[in-house]
């Protein structure tokens, strides 16, 4: 007679856990298990006291905080910091001010005002102006070392805040491009079970791409956040510098605006305007530059997987042409952009003269000389912005037929080659597909072939429109050239 056997009951986890610890604890000696138990009292005691105190000193800090807001006031600590409350949400906010060294501005003086000859900035003299009127905004090595030098402020050290925030940006940026991929293969797949007439890998494709849809949104919308947080946390960074720098005991403030040539009288133009402008596009940067350069080799690989080495070959061949082509027609945005902002900063200024000087206008009834002059600045601006408007047009046609429409007819090109020349692919007669699936086994070919085709236009589209971002990204290039030379001028 068989012996039966009697179920065991499914044993806790954790009650398994603390009986092996408490096995544990009285196989030890009487001196070691004292010494737990008063390590143990002690930790606990700790910890309890720690926390009450955290609870208090963060009860204080709320109504603290309370009380500095009702009087519009902060603290100052003996280093020279700031702190103060500001409203957030249903309470307020701790924000510390941390001034700038002066250490950090003597190591920024061999930057800002002896710059390396090598950077064409000076002749290896220390100059009055710095940069010196010659230097055209432009990508150069001046430019270089322009942003280079703001960006030592902007992020100061690897483990500041901005640091953190463009690796968040980079995870998100590569995650982005994984799901591209993703979505590539998932495109070819729903074409596949189309044509074959599956309808259940159909519809399990359609909820497959509704779900890959959703995190991508996300994804996207995280990027440009984390785009939206750096510009304000670079701009922070340079506005604080800048409030150091010129509002101190030296008077720069009032050097600046009545014995500096360089920048005159538009000084709240290169605050205000020019910076946020700076910002915006240097946060931009990371992500019109970076993204791009990494989908085109991440691109290209799955390419050279389905198309060959030829087809591979002649897309790098077609990026390198056409980018040499728009960089030598391309005009000269970043001087452009650096005279449309001065010209703003006239212009403003000559507003900013009319309303400090209104009384005496009034008194010696000097409107009409004051329409004339203004009249005149705005018709300078707008003859200026007209004729980069112009140059802009002609441009942009040029780059949107070599861009959208000369790339698209070369990739439908390429991705004809395993279908009509296989053995120039380099593949054989069966072209490898770029994401090889399984869910489906004994396709016929033509949905194979369909799958494949599908795939690699996803594939090249994708590849052309990061080729066009980063042909884009150029023109925004000499564009943050303009601005960080405004930038670089002030500092």
């Amino acid at each position: 007679m068989a012996v039966q056997s009697t179920p065991r009951k499914p044993q806790d986890s954790l009650r398994s856990a603390v009986l092996r610890l408490l096995r544990t604890f009285n196989r030890q000696s009487k001196r070691a298990r004292l010494i737990a138990t008063v390590a143990l009292t002690l930790a606990v005691i700790s910890s309890g006291w720690g926390g009450h105190q955290l609870l208090k000193r963060r009860s204080e800090d709320k109504a603290q905080g309370r009380r500095l807001l009702r009087r519009n006031s902060g603290l100052r600590g003996k280093d020279g910091s700031r702190t103060i409350f500001v409203p957030y949400r249903n309470s307020t906010a701790k924000v510390v001010i941390y001034p700038t060294k002066p250490t950090s501005f003597d190591a920024h003086r061999r930057l800002f005002l002896n710059p390396p000859r090598a950077a064409g900035l000076s002749d290896g003299q220390p100059a009055l102006q710095v940069p010196p009127p010659n230097t055209k905004p432009g990508l150069n090595i001046a430019f270089l070392h322009q942003f280079l030098s703001l960006l030592s402020i902007m992020i100061p050290h690897w483990n500041s805040k901005e640091s953190g925030l463009l690796l968040s940006q980079g995870v998100f940026l590569l995650l982005r491009t994984y799901l591209s991929l993703v979505v590539t293969r998932l495109d070819g797949e729903i074409v596949r079970d189309l044509v074959a007439g599956n309808g259940r890998g159909f519809l399990w494709g359609l909820v497959k791409w509704c779900g890959i849809g959703g995190f991508a949104s996300y994804t996207n919308a995280a990027i440009k956040f984390l785009q939206s947080k750096v510009s304000i946390a670079f701009r922070t960074r340079l506005t604080r510098y800048i409030h150091d720098l010129y509002l101190n005991d030296n008077l720069n403030y009032y050097k600046v605006l009545n014995l500096d040539g360089g920048i005159g009288q538009g000084i709240d133009q290169y605050i205000c305007n020019d910076l946020t402008l700076f910002t915006n596009s240097a946060a931009s940067l990371y992500s019109s530059i970076g993204k791009p350069l990494v989908d085109l080799c991440v691109f290209n690989y799955q390419l050279f997987r389905s198309l060959g080495p030829l087809g591979c070959t002649g897309l790098l061949a077609n990026y390198i042409i056409t980018a040499t082509a728009l960089r030598r027609l391309s005009p000269p945005f970043g001087k452009l952009k650096a005279v449309e902002n001065r010209r703003e900063g006239d212009f403003r200024l000559l507003h900013s003269k009319l309303i400090t000087n209104a009384e005496e206008v009034a008194f010696y009834g000097g409107a009409d000389i004051e329409k004339v002059f203004l009249d005149a600045s705005f018709k300078d601006l707008t003859t200026w912005m007209e004729g980069i408007y112009r140059l802009k047009i002609r441009y942009n046609m040029l780059e949107d037929f070599v861009v959208k429409y000369s790339w698209s007819a070369f990739g439908y090109l390429i991705t004809s080659l395993p279908v009509f020349l296989p053995e120039w692919s380099g593949l054989g007669n069966t072209p490898e597909p770029a994401f090889p699936s399984s869910s489906s086994p004994s396709l016929n070919p033509q949905h194979t072939r369909m799958q494949s085709f599908i795939t690699n236009k996803r594939l090249m589209l994708s590849l052309a429109d990061a080729g066009s971002r980063m042909m884009y990204s150029l023109k925004d290039l000499s564009e943050l050239a303009g601005h960080t030379s405004r930038v670089y001028s002030l500092i």
